[in-house]
């Protein structure tokens, strides 16, 4: 009788409608479970999870997602809608109204942010928010053209600088154990471009639906983020410990604190290695800005062969991103061994690319370069940050990111400016960029290879 009522039970079971419906519920999420569950596993690896540096690096994919979302709408209103003549116009005015201001805010967005350590996830939300709300705005603006496209776009810039400062002083305070800066920041860079891979071409097909839906999606991704900034553990709104960082010359006020004594001082306080290999880091930044927008409008007029203009730029920023990804493997890989050999090596390197493309002008040689940029500037990124870890007292290490990142995204800005201006003609863009790269490396290259035969203050083993 037992055994009756449960093959009956079982019968009914399988036949029943609910059980069905329950069954296909369960296909229909098994894409998305699954892969969510793979992203946290990856996110979370080896104390990641524990320490909250997985939350992070979950963020930071969020916002890569989210701005690779405006830069599509945007790029179609003010670069692809318009003749190339207009285009250049309109860039130039974009330029002019957002980032000459952003210029100016950007070095002060470091310092404020200085000035409110405990309320770093807060911060992170609010640039979120802001962004969200701003999408928004922008979503209206590109349907009719209006002037309140730029100080929106402006607005952009300024929350997503705001979140780039929080997010280099936050890293530090979530290191797992046993796991190096430079690690860290390879697994955040590594999963904001590949959040950035995949995003892209579901707001190129937004695009086509609508000018508006890219903006629309910005939207909802960065309400998402707006929540996830509060997942943050709550140590990263902690400042124990800490003082603000002196991007200044005097060896007496290198320790936060005793910035007060005589004179202000300038431009040196976290060590000659971390300054020189800086200047070297802002001269790559100058040079992707520079042929972000340079290349933008010469391959809009001279595509690659055999290619339309959007083509063309999409092979260039294949390349670039590709270039980025493996720099930061790269850069994971060496776990900074001789961070100061390696900004000198992959500056030459890029150097050198930036030559033979200029002499020898080609399709293949552009994208050959945008590759070796893309590379170069994660892979020297990623050495700074390991010279800021080890040169760099504890005391003011956080800010000392904070900062960097800014003096890093006023570069980016300033080549982006030169490339707007110049003729379209592609010997002399390339030529302007080899000089600017040569400009950073002359500079840099004897006071770090100085640096790296002497050594720095303290030099405790990168792991």
């Amino acid at each position: 009788m037992a055994a009756a009522r449960t093959e009956f039970k079982g019968g009914s079971r399988r036949r029943g409608p609910g059980s069905r419906f329950r069954a296909l519920g369960r296909a229909l999420r098994l894409p998305v479970t699954g892969t969510a569950r793979g992203i946290r596993k990856a996110t979370h690896a080896h104390g990641a999870g524990e320490s909250g540096l997985g939350k992070l690096i979950e963020l930071h994919g969020v916002n890569g997602a989210g701005d690779v979302m405006i830069t599509v709408a945007l790029a179609s209103t003010v670069f692809f809608s318009v003749p190339t003549d207009e285009a250049r116009g309109r860039v130039a005015l974009y330029l002019a109204i957002t980032m000459a201001p952003f210029t100016l805010l950007a070095p002060v967005i470091g310092p404020l942010l200085d000035r409110v350590p405990h309320g770093r996830r807060a911060a992170m939300a609010c640039a979120m928010a802001a962004r969200a709300l701003l999408a928004l705005v922008l979503s209206g603006a590109v349907i009719t053209g209006s002037i309140e496209m730029y100080p929106a776009a402006l607005g952009v810039l300024v929350a997503s600088k705001a979140y780039g400062v929080v997010r280099s002083a936050v890293v530090p305070r979530l290191l797992p154990p046993r796991f190096s800066l430079v690690k860290a920041n390879s697994r955040v860079t590594l999963c904001g471009l590949l959040a950035t891979g995949v995003a892209a071409p579901i707001a190129a097909g937004l695009q086509q639906v609508g000018p508006r839906w890219p903006l629309y999606g910005a939207f909802v991704i960065f309400v998402a983020g707006t929540v996830l900034s509060f997942t943050l553990p709550h140590t990263v709104d902690s400042a124990r410990g800490e003082a603000r960082a002196l991007l200044a010359a005097d060896e007496d006020h290198l320790h936060g604190p005793l910035r007060g004594r005589g004179k202000r001082p300038g431009l040196r306080t976290v060590g000659p290695a971390v300054t020189h290999a800086l200047l070297a880091n802002a001269g790559i930044r100058c040079l992707t800005g520079f042929l972000i927008f340079f290349l933008a409008f010469l391959l809009r007029v001279h595509p690659l062969s055999g290619q339309s203009a959007a083509v063309s730029l999409g092979i260039v920023g294949v390349a670039a991103g590709a270039g980025n990804a493996l720099g930061t493997a790269v850069g994971a890989w060496l776990r900074s061994r001789a961070p100061e050999i390696i900004i000198v090596t992959v500056v030459a390197i890029v150097l050198g690319a930036a030559v033979t493309a200029a002499v020898f002008f080609s399709a293949v040689l552009v994208a050959c370069l945008a590759a070796v940029a893309g590379f170069a500037q994660a892979l020297a990124k990623l050495s700074l940050d390991a010279l800021i870890q080890r040169d760099v007292p504890e005391l003011v290490r956080t800010s000392a990111f904070a900062r960097s990142e800014t003096l890093l995204q006023v570069s980016w800005v300033l080549g982006g400016a030169v490339g707007i201006v110049l003729p379209l003609n592609g010997t002399l863009g390339l030529s302007v960029g080899a000089a600017i790269i040569a400009a950073g490396w002359l500079t840099t290259v004897r006071g770090l290879v100085d640096s790296a035969r002497h050594g720095g203050p303290a030099r405790p083993r990168v792991a």
